[in-house]
């Protein structure tokens, strides 16, 4: 493993309604893939800042129906994308992170290169990282944290911010 970076803070996640309920499940992203997680694991995409988890939920047309969440979180480790080093030591580039076609390659390939980074990560023990936003309207220093492993103690810590229980099931 070559970066233990952590990160403690809040993370923001605009979920689609239908998810709302469930807003730790990470099943969306396990049905359907994502850019650094295959179909069959899941994951959290969240953001340091409410108006980028906006951006990524809303990245085509018009803003959708979204629900808005907040996390306290304190996970260890994460990998930094934004280390070009460390970057280079999993074979991969900026570019290859910022590629626009792996979704193509899902579809074509049956994973897509930045999934394939992510396996390995997930591989060498790490519970998530850290990369910058894609979407649309986003500046440079707009963060994500995508985790793959994460519960209610440490070293994976993710506490849904809910103190009315405004999400719970009737």
């Amino acid at each position: 493993m070559i970066s233990t970076k952590r990160y403690s803070g809040l993370l923001y996640r605009a979920l689609n309604p239908i998810y709302a309920r469930d807003p730790l499940s990470g099943r969306g992203a396990e049905l359907y893939g994502g850019r650094f997680n295959p179909k069959g694991v899941p994951a959290l995409y969240a953001s340091q800042s409410p108006m980028t988890a906006l951006r990524e939920a809303n990245q085509v047309g018009t803003l959708q129906p979204t629900t808005l969440v907040a996390y306290r979180a304190d996970i260890h480790p994460v990998f930094d994308t934004r280390d070009d080093t460390a970057l280079s030591a999993f074979d991969m580039t900026p570019d290859g992170i910022a590629t626009t076609t792996w979704r193509d390659e899902m579809i074509s390939f049956g994973e897509s290169q930045t999934q394939k980074f992510a396996r390995r990560l997930i591989d060498e023990g790490y519970a998530g990282l850290v990369i910058r936003s894609f979407a649309r309207g986003s500046s440079n220093n707009a963060i994500n944290i995508v985790l793959w492993r994460w519960n209610n103690e440490l070293p994976t810590k993710l506490i849904l911010v809910d103190d009315d229980n405004r999400l719970a099931t009737t």
